[in-house]
């Protein structure tokens, strides 16, 4: 698909009051300002042509629907603004042309979405900037789309806000600023992912991420009890991404099955959660990395509900430094934090306590039986530093609150105690080959 490169200044507006002006503004194939006066419902998609804008007239009214299938079609150097957009939560709003070499800049601002926004480039794109501000995902459900990435025994299911490399071209590249992107309401989640970035690959079709911000954030992955080889995430950032920054600027939640709070498989320097962050589901995960971070801050809370949903879990890649305001999970299964590589310092600011036994629990891509543990390190889990200025507390039966299992802990600076609760726990197990310094670690069983 080749389209002529639109000249770079627009003087043409014109105002549109109805289907027909819309359609016939469209097929002039001038790049213009399309200014959107009233409600329009559409009986099918449209290609909204290069250089084209499509924009609303600065009230609540300036609606575009779509009653059978897809919305919006991007084919490069288009602006979306301060509009309401529908289709059926199961289809894409707002989605881009396949085929296009060179996109330009694709620019979303103040928009309000039923449906998923799909910035997916397919084979043949080699280039696009996406520039999205106060993007508002009210509902979508990201299910049913077949392109997904896969590793670590799992498939992940796209997002309600998703951008997606999935040209294997080296030479392929998405560039991306979002800020202020929200995904469904308290009790009314998006179904799938909530916001959803990747790549093809390590190797192939890469994103390089300036800047994500996101407002709220609730999803649903709706997934089967039972089911252990599909994930998804509130937030999730996958393989091929590079990120600078990533700012949760309020809370995030998962309600649904492995359904992960916030998920990194790429490389982010630093992420930082503002709010709270909450799983309500089986094996969620308030954070867990199998990529490269450098610096990862909560300030607010991580709490777990679900059997075998785990607050923190550093499983693969790299993290040099986590610092947490509390951890606490609640079901059988549910670990505090889990270590199965080497991380730098680990520092709390709280407390972190579990509340459940011995449970199953996803662990890569099958489902595993594990005690709540408050705070595990595993073979070829290393810690430089543990600090937590309040307690370590385990309250199941047949649970060990701090565990050091074949890995190690370097240094450790506890202020408050490690503590058993449950029947035939202990405040502290290390195993053969682990390594932890007892020097001024107060360890009791609860009486």
């Amino acid at each position: 698909m080749k389209f002529r490169k639109p000249i770079n200044c627009i003087s043409m507006e014109t105002n549109i009051h109805s289907l027909t002006e819309l359609m016939q503004a469209l097929a002039a194939n001038n790049p213009q300002i399309l200014r959107v006066q009233t409600s329009i419902v559409c009986p099918h998609s449209i290609l909204l042509p290069p250089g084209y804008e499509l924009v609303g007239n600065g009230s609540s009214g300036a609606v575009l629907s779509f009653s059978n299938g897809d919305g919006i079609c991007l084919t490069g150097y288009n602006t979306i603004r301060d509009l309401i957009v529908i289709s059926s939560p199961s289809c894409r709003a707002i989605y881009l042309a396949a085929g296009i070499a060179d996109m330009g800049t694709i620019r979303l601002n103040n928009l309000s979405v039923i449906g998923q926004v799909s910035l997916i480039a397919r084979t043949g794109t080699l280039k696009v900037q996406i520039d999205a501000r106060q993007v508002d995902v009210v509902a979508a459900d990201a299910r049913h789309f077949n392109e997904q990435p896969q590793k670590y025994g799992v498939n992940v299911l796209q997002g309600a806000f998703t951008v997606y490399n999935f040209n294997n071209d080296p030479k392929s590249l998405i560039t991306a600023s979002l800020d202020h992107i929200a995904a469904g309401r308290p009790g009314a989640p998006v179904l799938g992912s909530g916001v959803f970035l990747s790549g093809y690959s390590e190797s192939g079709g890469a994103v390089r991420l300036d800047r994500l911000l996101t407002e709220a954030v609730y999803s649903h992955g709706m997934l089967a009890e039972g089911t252990a080889d599909i994930i998804t995430g509130g937030v999730f950032i996958n393989y091929g991404v590079r990120a600078t920054e990533v700012v949760n600027t309020r809370e995030v939640t998962t309600y649904g099955i492995n359904d992960m709070v916030l998920d990194n498989w790429g490389t982010v320097e630093n992420w930082t959660a503002n709010e709270r962050i909450v799983s309500y589901g089986p094996s969620g995960i308030g954070f867990v990395n199998f990529g490269t971070v450098n610096q990862f801050i909560a300030k607010g809370d991580i709490t777990t509900y679900g059997a075998g949903a785990r607050g923190f879990n550093q499983y693969d890649g790299a993290l040099a430094s986590i610092t947490l305001a509390s951890i606490t999970t609640h079901g059988h299964g549910s670990i505090g934090i889990q270590v199965s590589k080497p991380i730098g310092e680990v520092r709390i600011k709280g407390s972190i306590v579990t509340h459940g036994s011995v449970g199953n629990s996803l662990l890569k891509g099958v489902l595993t039986r594990l005690p709540a543990t408050a705070f595990s390190v595993k073979p070829g889990g290393e810690v430089s530093l543990l600090s937590v200025q309040g307690n370590i507390e385990s309250y199941g039966d047949d649970v060990d609150t701090l565990t050091v299992e074949g890995g190690m802990i370097s240094a450790i600076d506890i202020e408050g105690e490690v503590v058993a609760h449950g029947q035939r726990s202990a405040p502290i197990y290390v195993g053969d080959g682990g390594i932890m310094p007892r020097t001024n670690v107060k360890a009791r069983m609860a009486q």
